[in-house]
């Protein structure tokens, strides 16, 4: 007769696991610790909730950035990058907008509010911190949009942004050619 628990089997749900059947107490491997988020990872989330509560409420960027101000953890943010990003963002939302609207299916205002700021935030980035290599742009966009967004939405920032990234910074983000 063969043995119902052989090779391939799977134990019931209710049997105790192998170290409990030793005695042993059953250990869970340590939980990985996230990194700490960086100062400028934090500015640019506080200003995507600055830049989604003004696409949202409208108008009063003093109002979005005073909101902002108030949230916890803002004290460990870089101000300035934040103040650059939102400011920026709200100011330069129309030239932002053209830059978009050359490489989404949509118009700026069918989008979400908070692919639409992440988006924002990533142009931005691209047009005026040229300190900040391309890639990582992209990259912190398409990790706010994970954080933030839908579940898909941070795959369509990213291919957004890559295509902005050729137009805007061609010496950098040069198309693959085959």
């Amino acid at each position: 007769m063969s043995d119902p628990q052989g090779p391939g089997a799977s134990a019931p749900a209710n049997a105790p696991s192998k170290a409990q059947a030793e005695g042993k107490p059953a250990t869970k491997p340590p939980a990985k610790r996230a990194a700490p988020k960086s100062a400028r990872r934090r500015s640019r989330e506080f200003a995507l909730q600055g830049l989604y509560r003004w696409l949202i409420a409208g108008g009063d960027a003093a109002a979005a950035e005073a909101d902002v101000r108030e949230l916890d953890g803002f004290d460990k943010c870089d101000r300035a990058h934040f103040d650059a990003l939102l400011r920026g963002g709200i100011e330069q939302a129309a030239a932002l907008d053209a830059v978009l609207v050359r490489h989404i299916d949509r118009k700026t205002s069918l989008l979400s509010p908070v692919e639409h700021a992440v988006l924002m935030i990533g142009v931005y980035e691209l047009m005026h911190c040229v300190e900040i290599p391309y890639r990582v742009a992209i990259n912190e966009a398409v990790e706010l949009a994970k954080s933030f967004g839908g579940t898909d939405g941070h795959k369509y920032v990213n291919g957004v942004l890559d295509k902005c990234a050729t137009d805007l910074r061609p010496n950098e983000a040069r198309p693959v050619r085959r």
